[in-house]
């Protein structure tokens, strides 16, 4: 389990430095004004008709305030996947002394 979810936590460290990179390279295109692209744009890249029905459905499905926090949290910058996959490989790898 624990080496699953190493490969897991590396995968998504691998997915947020090429995110960052990508942020980077859009930066330097649009001379030097930074661009961060959040988890909502990088889904529209790929379909953007799925993103606009996604949002319809939060505000059919949940209350103004929960459509909200699924929309801020959707709102961060891509590249943070890294912290969550920085934090599942540390607690992966890490092993618990056995009390004796």
């Amino acid at each position: 389990m624990r080496t699953f979810l190493s490969y897991v936590g590396l995968i998504l460290l691998g997915l947020a430095l090429m995110l960052l990179g990508a942020d980077m390279v859009t930066t330097l295109e649009h001379q030097g004004q930074i661009t961060l692209r959040s988890f909502l744009d990088v889904w529209a890249i790929f379909d953007k008709s799925a993103v606009a029905a996604f949002t319809a459905w939060l505000g059919r499905t949940l209350p103004q305030w929960g459509a909200s926090a699924v929309l801020l949290v959707l709102g961060i910058p891509a590249w943070s996947i890294g912290f969550i996959g920085f934090f599942i490989t540390f607690f992966a790898g890490h092993k618990r002394e056995e009390a004796a």
